[in-house]
């Protein structure tokens, strides 16, 4: 793959891409540097003069554009340079992938998939296994390169070279170790609809683009992959109408001849003279059958674990080395007993997205499922050796694990089935491990029993800490009603106390009694704290007001003369929620950022404002964006380079010393994420601090992803 087009790719995951960046990434490629200049001086975006800079280039085409450009000529280069492409007329094969990258693209806008131009992206190389054919076997493929991209033409590719385009592509794209369903959409793009209901929304997206570009005139095969991807019956032609202007758009841009493209005949494909049969390949031996006294060792391995991670880490360390696994998966039930849900590990992040329905009603369950519902081994090959068809969800996990056979083993725990360990193979290593079936079963009982107490030391902690819950609750109700009676004793004796005042009399008793009742209910909260400590000692999470403690904040500022009367202080974090941590931990950030603010001001006065930005999602987890930001003269670069530094200042530059260092600490310890932007307008600390689970964004408004340019 380009370079250029691995570090955009990789930019897109990433929360920080900002224009200078994406003009650094460009700059690196004098062709895409040109190209990106051409179309910026073009006549649909020349404006006031020429854009002279590559930046000022980029932001008069946008980040969309810019990201279609890059993509688009990056594949261009790359695969119009195949070996025999040359002599090949290519006009029509890009045409129809321009095509399905536009749909790809814009079905992902409307599907709300996090990664629009990844889907250009699959879009674009959905066929690109046509061109690899080519390459390697110009022969025997250049008569069926410019055929109809149908079932027939895959079943031409079978016969004739062993592999289809599908498969061909997805087999390029895997060398690429991209953590994405890219290749996965590619090697499904000509699947029955019907067998896609359930795959991953980008082997959906990829499939219903496919029909619409190569396959428009088929009523019946567009409304099949219309209801795919939940669409309207108007809205087929309304993408394609869409498609073929922007096809047009982009072609001119990037240089590329598209006229005379449709006349380009597609015929059905043809197929040559059956190709000899293929010798049988030699299976090679396995090494012996290891000892089954491993399997004690293994038990007490599994014991040692700590935690449902660490032990479910162990269990497919163990099992790629004693059964020469390439590669190894856990599925889990789920607390419904309905599916098995891939737990995801460092290396296979994508399989928490996958999930095997247990019971389907009319269909016949998989291997995985029928292994699950069984409590018995179950083998697969890729091949379809051995009589048993491949479902869906076992040619995704051959993929995943790289392999060319499974080995499906239960988890079993006593009567019950808590999920199915899967190995990958060769199928010439499936006969010996066939040979193991009895160590096989035996280490399944053995992880399913350790996984079985893991499972169960989870919840007796969930059950403990509802329990000490609830006698909080508990104690709150009891502190409630009994703080009552002072109450009313207080407000009765201010009553007397100021008809006493009024009449100049003596108010010493009263005062005296006043004390006692307002010391007693110090009294009566204070008792909540003795349950409180049991609830950090198992784990429970404190949780901070944001807008509570914001406020504190700007009272102690106001009230005390930290902040002079020229500067103000100004909140916007009302319906910001709560966050998880301490708000004492919270509340000393907020004050060392607000004090270093004040001081960067100086005695010019100026404005200070914490805002919430609402709910961010970053790695997968959700977390509120703070910011700290005045509009004082900003920061230096030497003063920015060292900022979280726990260096000696003498307040030689604004918002500099040991204070910051400590305020980074401070929202380390909250596992959250702090950055400082500065400019001469002004300087921001933008914090991010994990949301608490019970003050989500809100359904109408989700979060808004990092990661996105």
């Amino acid at each position: 793959m380009p370079q250029i087009l691995v570090k955009l790719l990789a930019h897109l995951q990433a929360d920080d891409l900002g224009m200078p960046e994406l003009a650094a990434l460009v700059a690196k490629d004098a062709g895409m540097t040109g190209k990106i200049l051409t179309v910026a001086n073009s006549s649909a975006y020349h404006r006031n003069g020429r854009q002279a800079s590559l930046e000022q280039a980029m932001v008069a085409l946008g980040t969309d554009m810019i990201k279609t450009l890059v993509i688009s000529d990056s594949v261009f280069q790359t695969f119009n340079s195949f070996p025999n492409s040359g002599a090949t007329d290519l006009r029509r094969f890009w045409k129809q992938s321009l095509g399905a990258a536009v749909l790809a693209r814009e079905l992902a806008r409307r599907l709300a998939y996090a990664q629009p131009e990844e889907a250009y992206l699959a879009g674009l190389l959905h066929n690109v296994g046509r061109l690899a054919l080519l390459a390697t076997a110009p022969k025997e493929y250049a008569l069926n390169f410019q055929a109809r991209d149908d079932e027939a033409l895959c079943a031409v590719e079978q016969r004739t070279l062993q592999i289809t385009h599908a498969e061909a592509g997805a087999w390029l794209i895997e060398r690429w170790q991209l953590d994405s369903f890219l290749a996965d959409s590619v090697l499904y793009h000509h699947e029955p609809s019907a067998r896609l209901e359930a795959s991953p929304a980008l082997v959906r997206i990829v499939r219903v683009a496919h029909v619409l570009s190569s396959h428009a005139d088929d009523g019946a095969m567009v409304d099949e992959a219309r209801a795919l991807c939940g669409l309207a019956p108007d809205e087929p032609q309304a993408l394609l109408d869409l498609a073929a202007r922007q096809v047009e758009q982009t072609a001119i841009q990037l240089g590329i001849d598209l006229a005379g493209a449709d006349d380009v005949p597609a015929l059905p494909a043809l197929a040559p003279l059956a190709a000899a049969p293929v010798d049988p390949v030699q299976q090679r031996l396995s090494e012996e059958v290891r000892n089954l006294v491993l399997v004690s060792e293994v038990g007490q391995a599994f014991a040692r674990q700590q935690g449902e991670s660490g032990l479910l880490d162990a269990m497919t360390r163990s099992a790629r080395i004693l059964f020469d696994f390439q590669n190894a998966a856990v599925l889990l039930e789920n607390p419904t007993g309905q599916a098995l849900v891939g737990a995801p590990t460092v290396n296979l992040q994508r399989l928490g997205e996958f999930a095997i329905p247990l019971a389907s009603a009319g269909r016949a369950a998989g291997a995985v499922a029928e292994a699950a519902l069984e409590r018995r081994l179950a083998f697969v090959r890729r091949d379809g050796a051995g009589g048993r068809a491949l479902g869906l969800p076992e040619e995704q996990l051959l993929r995943l694990l790289g392999c060319e056979a499974l080995a499906c083993v239960p988890l079993v725990a006593g009567a019950r089935c808590l999920g199915v360990l899967v190995g990958g193979l060769q199928a010439w290593q499936l006969p010996a491990c066939q040979k193991r079936e009895r160590f096989l079963q035996a280490f399944g009982g053995q992880a399913g029993s350790a996984l079985e107490t893991a499972l169960s030391e989870r919840g007796h902690l969930r059950r403990q800490l509802a329990g000490v819950a609830e006698e909080y609750r508990e104690a709150s109700r009891r502190v409630v009603h009994e703080v009552n009676n002072p109450l009313s004793i207080i407000k009765n004796y201010l009553a007397i106390l100021d008809g006493k005042l009024e009449r100049q009399e003596p108010v010493g008793g009263e005062l005296s009694i006043l004390n006692e009742e307002i010391d007693r209910v110090g009294q009566l909260v204070g008792s909540l704290a003795e349950v409180a400590p049991r609830l950090d000692a198992l784990g429970a999470v404190p949780t901070a007001d944001v807008a509570r403690v914001v406020d504190e904040v700007l009272r102690l500022f106001r009230t005390t003369g930290f902040a002079p009367a020229n500067v103000e202080l100004v909140a916007t974090t009302a319906d910001a929620g709560h966050v998880e941590g301490n708000p004492d931990i919270l509340k000393q950030i907020l004050v060392n950022l607000v004090k270093n603010a004040v001081e960067a001001l100086g005695g010019g006065g100026g404005r200070i404002e914490i805002a919430s930005r609402g709910h961010v999602n970053r790695e997968r987890r959700l977390y509120l964006e703070l910011v700290v930001s005045d509009n004082g003269p900003g920061l230096s670069r030497e003063v920015l380079a060292n900022l979280f530094s726990a260096v000696r200042s003498a307040k030689d530059g604004a918002h500099h010393g040991l204070g910051l260092s400590i305020v980074h600490g401070l929202v380390k310890k909250l596992n959250g994420h702090i950055d400082c932007r500065s400019g001469p307008s002004g300087t921001s600390f933008e914090i991010l601090l994990p949301a608490h689970a019970g003050g989500a964004a809100p359904a109408a408004l989700p979060a808004r992803a990092l990661g996105s340019v």
